[in-house]
């Protein structure tokens, strides 16, 4: 679900009208729903209710301050990925008891940071990653709580760039090779190996795959215990899918998720986090557009838009599907045509959907690009020197924008031309 809605014929996020939006803001933006996030948010945490579980909200899927700190004030965690991230974590009011600290590469400028600051966990991904953790903390006088991240080799069935949990993938020791490694956490100072994490993907629409891996780490847990290893928590990372297609490509509802993770890990009495992203945040936003020019050319016609893949990646990136919606509602009379809608970007793989029926549309429509809160400001980049797009984040009856667009002046003075070339 989601606060998107035609009213009058006029899309809507909450009580706010897309065209007074884009009149304020100019085109294209993102513009999440505040109503969306907590609602997400509630729904996956209430689904564990009665289960000592906690939610880290993933900040890779969005990392914008304002809406870290609207899930902070729920209570939400982190998951960080980056010092950046992490500082992002910090400054919207996540408390570093809340923060874990996962990623493959973490730096040591990362490491040191984050102990200072004092978090809660590090999700260790490598041998390396753990003897070096421990140089640094026993440097400092100071202890890292870790958990493991395994992999357990299971296919998660979803798109290969975003599947983590596969032998041939960069992520977590493997799983036959996990005692040896917390046998070796055992023995070095400035570590303190309390848990198992595992993350085997993201855009999960099916349980399967979840419930082989939670069930291969409950083994791993009672197999560790018996080896004297004390283990009181399990991360199980996030990726439960969202609707991209509407009604017809619905994941699993959070209660099922939360009832297969009973029964595959409540006997083990552990410490449960998740790190959901995508979602809370995906179908909390979207990318509002509009329309350049309708290009009808031999072969089809395109409608070109002010936003393109540097704005938003993943139609490129990853074939992802997005729903396309236009601001004014069409009549059920209106004519329908065939687009491939493209943006500015000079390349061919600049598009946002190919073949997509909608209503025909001219130059200076509004459209809306659904379910873009996850994975689209956060990958934009300044390609073709556009301006990254500005974000708006919408309360009931108000907005305002929470990140601006920035000046072609500014764009230009990040860089600077050396003194041989003045």
């Amino acid at each position: 679900m989601h606060h998107f809605e035609y009213r009058d014929g006029v899309l809507h996020v909450e009580d706010v009208a897309i065209p007074e939006i884009a009149a304020a803001t100019g085109t294209p933006f993102y513009c999440y729903s505040s109503a969306t996030l907590e609602r997400h948010y509630r729904v996956f945490s209430e689904a564990f209710r009665g289960q000592p579980a906690r939610v880290c909200y993933a900040v890779k899927a969005n990392s914008n301050l304002a809406v870290i700190a609207t899930l902070a004030r729920l209570g939400a965690g982190a998951d960080v990925v980056s010092e950046g991230e992490l500082r992002r974590a910090l400054a919207a009011g996540v408390p570093p008891r809340k923060i874990v600290f996962s990623g493959v590469g973490k730096t040591d400028s990362e490491i040191i940071f984050a102990l200072e600051t004092g978090i809660d966990q590090f999700n260790v991904e490598s041998e390396p990653e753990l003897e070096r953790l421990s140089e640094l903390a026993t440097a400092r006088d100071m202890t890292a709580r870790i958990a493991i991240r395994v992999n357990p080799d299971v296919d998660a069935r979803t798109h290969e760039k975003i599947s983590t949990g596969k032998a041939e993938n960069k992520f977590g020791i493997s799983w036959q090779r996990a005692p040896a490694v917390y046998a070796r956490a055992a023995e070095l100072p400035g570590i303190e190996a309390t848990g198992i994490d595992v993350h085997i993907g993201s855009q999960l629409t099916d349980l399967a795959p979840f419930e082989a891996a939670f069930r291969r780490v409950a083994d791993m847990v009672e197999n560790l215990r018996a080896q004297g290893h004390d283990i009181t928590r399990i991360d199980l990372g996030g990726g439960l899918g969202i609707p991209y297609r509407g009604d017809n490509d619905v994941p699993p509802h959070p209660d099922e998720y939360a009832a297969m993770v009973k029964r595959c890990i409540g006997h083990l009495g552990c410490e449960l986090t998740f790190e959901p992203g995508r979602l809370i945040a995906g179908n909390a936003g979207i990318l509002v557009s509009r329309v350049i020019y309708e290009k009808t050319g031999d072969d089809r016609s395109f409608l070109i838009i002010d936003a393109a893949m540097n704005d938003l990646i993943r139609p490129t990136l990853y074939d992802a599907f997005h729903e396309i919606r236009p601001v004014i509602e069409a009549a059920g009379t209106a004519e329908k045509v065939t687009y491939d809608v493209v943006g500015p970007v000079c390349e061919t793989g600049d598009f946002m959907a190919k073949g997509r029926r909608l209503p025909r549309l001219k130059a200076g429509d509004l459209i809306a690009i659904m379910s873009a809160g996850a994975y689209g400001a956060v990958q934009a980049s300044e390609y073709n020197t556009r301006p990254l797009v500005p974000e708006v984040l919408v309360q009931v009856d108000r907005f305002a924008q929470v990140r601006a667009r920035p000046s072609y002046d500014a764009i230009l003075k990040q860089d600077m031309i050396p003194s041989w070339l003045e």
